[in-house]
């Protein structure tokens, strides 16, 4: 973990109140997708934990969504500096994937799965992606994944785009030798009955301090009592209590 300041280069609106927030500053800590910050907001007493979606160099990007009040005031900023922790939670382990994994994300738990791509395309592995989200205009970085090379299939809840039902609607027919998931709870549990290899899958979490000191957001595992911030947020298959 280190805390850092990071300057605003960009921040764009993706859709109607999902943002995309380049940042620029020492990203040294972030050593693996699915890893999180914590942004110290002026005016607000705890930080804010955002998934990384990409790092490149001092390059960072995040994207969130618009659901608060702290986000909100995110959401205004064009410019200025921001305190980071960075390299908090464990993130993904692509050393078991296999040579096919799935990504599957929902909604704003896509963005880390992007950095994920990457990865496991450059350990020359072939990744298929499932993106899913309530309606049409709420898609982002569709386009993105394909650049990478991902075969991409995106559903939408109320059917207005692509395949018409949730991500578990994509799964049927698919070939996969492992999977990684990130989105809220519901569809994470859908994934999780659902799927038919071994996988990981990253929580969401309210958190307060964001490495493991408050114990605030602990769950019970298979294995024991885990805190998402710091032994998480990724679990794999076969620890997780459902």
């Amino acid at each position: 973990m280190k805390q850092t300041i990071f300057e605003i280069e960009k921040n764009n609106p993706l859709t109607e109140n999902v943002y995309e927030m380049t940042l620029r500053g020492d990203c040294s800590e972030i050593t693996r997708p699915g890893q999180f910050v914590n942004i110290c907001l002026d005016g607000f007493y705890l930080r804010r934990p955002i998934s990384v979606c990409d790092v490149c160099g001092d390059r960072l990007t995040l994207i969130y969504k618009v659901v608060g009040k702290g986000t909100e005031k995110m959401s205004q900023m064009s410019s200025g500096s921001l305190d980071l922790l960075t390299g908090l939670g464990n993130g993904y382990d692509t050393s078991v994937s296999g040579g096919s994994p799935l990504l599957i994300g929902g909604g704003v738990g896509v963005p880390p799965l992007y950095l994920l791509a990457k990865k496991l395309l450059s350990e020359g592995k072939k990744a298929a992606v499932i993106l899913g989200f309530n309606t049409k205009s709420e898609i982002f970085y569709e386009d993105k994944f394909r650049g990478l090379g991902c075969e991409v299939f995106v559903t939408t809840a109320d059917g207005s785009y692509g395949i018409k039902g949730f991500v578990t609607d994509a799964l049927a027919g698919l070939e996969y030798t492992y999977f990684y998931c990130c989105g809220p709870e519901p569809m994470l549990k859908a994934v999780y009955k659902n799927t038919t290899s071994s996988g990981q899958f990253s929580f969401e979490e309210r958190m307060g301090c964001g490495f493991g000191a408050c114990m605030g957001c602990s769950c019970e595992t298979l294995t024991g009592y885990k805190r998402i911030c710091r032994d998480g947020p990724v679990l794999k298959k076969e620890e997780i209590k459902w």
